[in-house]
């Protein structure tokens, strides 16, 4: 295994434990969050969106480059049509479960196994979008 390799694994285990311990691998939770009744994920979310970006701006200004390899550069993503309507149909697919990619996967680790058929439906949605519908 390259030592990437490893430091994204050991990254997804952070990041899943972080769901799980923050409550996002509760589907009520996340419906409650949604339906504005319960704003814990609120401080969740933006507490993570806060340590993002200070890693992402720090970082390069500590360290000349990654330490696996690459250059620090900026990714310039265009805001267009498919990117809002592929954001309507997530959210409303969050909506209507209660589950998004990463929360499904911290569910399932906590032992909830009926989650399987959402991820499936994930998995499926996004293998018709490929298939179809893409460029």
């Amino acid at each position: 295994m390259k030592l990437k390799h490893l430091f994204v694994f050991i990254g997804g285990l952070f990041f899943g434990f972080g769901l799980a311990f923050g409550g996002m691998s509760k589907q009520e939770i996340v419906l409650s969050f949604l339906q504005l009744q319960d704003y814990g994920l609120l401080l969740l979310l933006g507490g993570s969106a806060l340590v993002t970006a200070l890693t992402i701006n720090l970082v390069p200004l500590v360290l000349k480059n990654p330490p696996l390899g690459g250059k620090f550069q900026r990714r310039i993503r265009a805001l267009n049509r498919r990117v809002i309507i592929g954001a309507a149909i997530f959210g409303v697919g969050w909506g209507i479960s209660g589950i998004c990619p990463g929360s499904s996967l911290a569910s399932l680790g906590v032992g909830n196994l009926p989650i399987l058929l959402g991820i499936a439906s994930m998995f499926l949605g996004a293998y018709v979008m490929g298939r179809f519908f893409s460029r």
